[in-house]
């Protein structure tokens, strides 16, 4: 898949933009004061494949417990501040790896340039965040409404203040909880700006109802070449989030990481416990890191059949099923069997 090319920028220890990996982020949703627990959720999301995050910053004492935390973790960490430049100072000071702000609505313009100057003094990238809420009235009177070519402008001014203080190593993310004003914001965007783009539905819901305005949205965007980091914004554990975001790239092939796990949905062919064997077997190779295609299929027509080009699988019969792989049948296990069957036989692939 072609992606639209866009400027390199280093965060941290990665990069995004240009020719590099989509990256996924994700925030914290504990207190950034409580340097512990904080600690603790960053570790948790990094194992499940995090490559990016984000901390609120507050106040001065979440500023200044940025620095314990860069210390005890090893991917990059984004401080995210509103209004107070102070807070960023403080921030780049501790080690952040890159901020979000909006330039715009931290004061005067020798408080941008400040801040700007300290970013570049230390290489830290400055992400825009834009969403429908944070429009200024000026562009609603203009425009009458929240729309794309609101949130476009209101991007774009952002980027001016920025590049007018001699800084333009910015990352521009336009979020909104209309999964198609989100679509049509980006593909405006993205045709008059190289700078990396980072994805979102913002406030997209529940784990269930996010997950899906948040594939719809970013999924149709990848699928153009469109974006260079994704988050998954859901109410819930923002571990949940890392998964979505993981699967929305293996499923359009930008990731090669890991499980790829298929079942098929069940008919009246099926004469096993289907959908409590394909959910044991997703959550016993949730943290797998091989790469290999796995399928739980409920008989020998969806079996070794249609899912031939799985590595390995499950192909369900009476009470009982077969173990096959690359379509070959290996092995006919107990029912009760087949779980553990299957998962010895990966970990031993």
């Amino acid at each position: 898949m072609k992606r639209v090319k866009t400027k390199k920028i280093k965060l941290g220890n990665i990069h995004i933009g240009g020719d590099s990996k989509i990256a996924v982020q994700s925030m914290t949703n504990t207190d950034t004061r409580n340097v512990k627990e904080t600690i603790a959720q960053i570790h948790k999301l990094q194992e499940a494949g995090c490559d990016i995050i984000r901390c609120a910053v507050p106040d001065m004492e979440a500023g200044n417990a940025i620095k314990e935390i860069v210390n005890n973790i090893n991917i990059p960490l984004v401080a995210d501040i509103h209004f107070d430049y102070r807070l960023a100072l403080t921030s780049i000071e501790n080690g952040v790896s890159a901020l979000r702000i909006n330039p715009g609505n931290i004061g005067s313009i020798d408080r941008v340039k400040e801040v700007a100057k300290a970013a570049k003094d230390k290489n830290i990238p400055i992400r825009i965040g834009v969403n429908s809420g944070s429009l200024k009235k000026e562009i609603l009177d203009k425009y009458g409404k929240v729309c794309p070519e609101a949130l476009v402008e209101s991007a774009l001014e952002h980027v001016r203040i920025l590049e007018n203080v001699n800084y333009d190593d910015i990352v521009i993310s336009i979020k909104s909880s209309n999964v198609m004003q989100m679509i049509d914001s980006y593909r405006m965007i993205s045709k008059v700006v190289d700078y990396p783009l980072h994805l979102g539905v913002t406030e997209a819901g529940t784990i269930w109802r996010g997950t899906i305005k948040s594939s719809v949205g970013i999924g149709a965007l990848l699928s153009e070449g469109i974006g260079d980091t994704i988050r998954i914004s859901l109410t819930g554990d923002p571990v949940e989030e890392i998964k979505v975001g993981r699967e929305i790239l293996k499923s359009l092939g930008y990731l090669n990481e890991g499980i790829e796990f298929i079942s098929c949905p069940t008919c009246g062919r099926t004469q096993i416990d289907l959908i409590n064997i394909a959910e044991e077997v997703e959550r016993r190779l949730i943290n797998y890191n091989k790469n290999l295609k796995v399928a739980v299929m409920g008989c020998v027509v969806n079996g070794p059949g249609e899912a031939r080009e799985a590595d390995i699988g499950i192909a369900g019969g009476n009470g009982e099923g077969l173990i096959f792989k690359k379509g070959k049948i290996v092995k006919k296990v107990r029912e009760e069997e087949l779980v553990d069957e299957l998962i010895e036989q990966i970990k031993n692939m």
